[in-house]
């Protein structure tokens, strides 16, 4: 199994930054019930590898504030950046204005990304750039973002709030709330891909996307995970119940629709094979994931049925000891093309930390007794 030494494209950086604080950093993690701490626990070569991608995010910033340059367009997926620029900036690594940076990415998002205006949604902020769109993509790269200045007084200060920025973690469940409202269909428990009203000319995509399904649920535990374990826990105790029934939504429409391989289809309820359709071991380790790091979280009730798949769906990729589901050089197979999500792929990035983040969460989830 392996990490990518070139990442491409910032939502990419973003993940597995992601992924390697939640591995190899877990204390300065929201998963942690420490991670407002004010010691770092950690030495600079162990806090390296995610300020490497931090200052390239920085480094490769554009005049409008975006992280990492523009990507194809979009506005949300440089967001998934600004949590490893504020760790930066925490840890006081040299070299960087890591707080001038992240600001200056969070007031593009709130200030200067069009966003839905009329009907279910309103106020939704837009995954893309120049058009209004919702993606549901967008729960992974945006919301745990919103609410991450708790990490740093700077930027705190910098939006003037008193109290631990309480504004933007509303703002991060509302986001959330409000892409709900448009992507979920109730009928199959699942995420709708993509939602463009007509005056965007832009294109849909009505189909429940795997992998989308799975950055949903994964962008949602992590904003849960850091309203549980901040200081301010109990006053979104309404907001917390939200994300933990719209996490098991998830959860169980792709359980509903895991075929007897074990690998999900590209699209969760169309199970057979299309041109657009086909066995993705991308989204089946984020699935597994996700159920795995919501166990350890909330230990949710009534969750026989949705572990099982789980543990289906993560014995599949490793039958044969991987040798079906992994190359020789450990990239994981068949895979979504990660640059046309309707396409097979060869070989997929954000695959990779999919896995490592499948793996690292069922041993903590077996560490603590296997609970469900």
């Amino acid at each position: 199994m392996r990490l990518i030494l070139v990442l491409r494209h910032s939502w990419q950086a973003g993940t597995q930054a992601e992924t390697i604080i939640e591995l190899q950093l877990p204390k300065l993690g929201v998963f942690s019930s420490s991670y407002l701490a004010t010691t770092i626990p950690y030495t600079t070569s162990q806090l390296s590898p995610v300020v490497k991608i931090a200052t390239a995010a920085v480094k490769g910033r554009q005049a409008t504030g975006r992280l990492w340059g523009m990507d194809d367009g979009s506005a949300g997926d440089a967001a998934s950046l600004g949590v490893a620029v504020l760790l930066a900036g925490r840890v006081k690594a040299s070299g960087e204005p890591w707080a001038t940076a992240a600001a200056a990415q969070l007031n593009l998002l709130l200030t200067k990304t069009p966003r839905l205006a009329h009907g279910t949604g309103t106020g939704a902020i837009s995954h893309r750039a120049d058009v209004v769109s919702l993606w549901s993509d967008f729960i992974y790269m945006v919301p745990p973002f919103l609410p991450s200045p708790t990490y740093f007084p700077k930027l705190q200060a910098y939006y003037g709030a008193i109290t631990g920025n309480l504004t933007l973690i509303q703002e991060a469940y509302t986001q959330i709330s409000l892409y709900r409202s448009v992507l979920y269909s109730s009928n199959v428990s699942l995420w709708k891909h993509v939602y463009s009203p007509p005056s965007s000319r832009y294109f849909n995509d009505s189909g429940h996307w795997s992998t989308g399904n799975g950055w949903a649920a994964a962008g949602m535990l992590r904003v849960l995970a850091t309203i549980k374990n901040s200081p301010h826990s109990s006053r979104f105790e309404t907001q917390q119940t939200h994300l933990e029934t719209w996490i098991t939504e998830i959860h169980t429409g792709m359980a509903n629709h895991l075929p007897s391989s074990g690998i999900f289809y590209n699209y969760v309820d169309k199970v057979k094979t299309t041109t657009t359709s086909f066995p993705d071991a991308s989204g089946t380790a984020l699935f597994s994931a996700t159920v795995y790091r919501f166990m350890t979280l909330s230990n949710p009730p009534g969750y026989s049925k949705i572990v099982a798949a789980a543990e289906k769906a993560r014995k599949a990729l490793y039958w044969k000891d991987g040798a079906t589901h992994f190359d020789n050089l450990g990239w994981l197979k068949p895979v979504v093309n990660p640059y046309a999500f309707s396409e097979a792929g060869s070989r997929s990035d954000e695959a990779q930390s999919f896995v490592l983040q499948m793996n690292h969460n069922w041993l903590l989830w077996k560490s603590e007794g296997s609970k469900y």
